[in-house]
């Protein structure tokens, strides 16, 4: 639910979504747009995978979006929105992708951060050679 949305992220110092589709069809932009999220310093947005069924349940429910509202709900868009409500570093995916790309890049973050110890920084260079 979107009350759940909204405590994951103002209680989280980091917060991943991996999942279908693009992060805001998730979470109501208006909504998104009037959190104060500061203490939230990295979000991790491993979306934009696309099935037969996503892409149709999005094309649905798309069509009581104003062209606005689906501009808005793009990579860079949906970066700009988080940096806006408070979150210190973004990691999002730029183009569409599959499930097993998004599962490759899980396990160089999760090994760069964690393991490694590398920067934010460092682990999205390592992620684009």
């Amino acid at each position: 639910s979107q009350a759940e949305w909204e405590q994951l992220l103002t209680n989280c110092s980091a917060f991943l979504f991996y999942g279908m589709e693009r992060f805001l069809s998730h979470v109501l932009l208006n909504r998104l747009a009037a959190m104060n999220i500061p203490k939230c310093r990295l979000v991790i947005l491993l979306d934009l995978v696309r099935s037969k069924r996503s892409y149709q349940r999005i094309a649905n429910s798309g069509i009581h979006k104003s062209c606005l509202h689906v501009a808005v709900e793009g990579p860079t868009e949906t970066a700009m929105l988080l940096s806006l409500t408070g979150v210190g570093s973004i990691i999002v995916n730029q183009w569409f992708t599959t499930l097993q790309e998004n599962a490759e890049r899980l396990d160089i973050l999760s090994e760069s951060l964690l393991s490694m110890g590398r920067t934010t920084g460092q682990t999205v260079r390592v992620l684009q050679e």
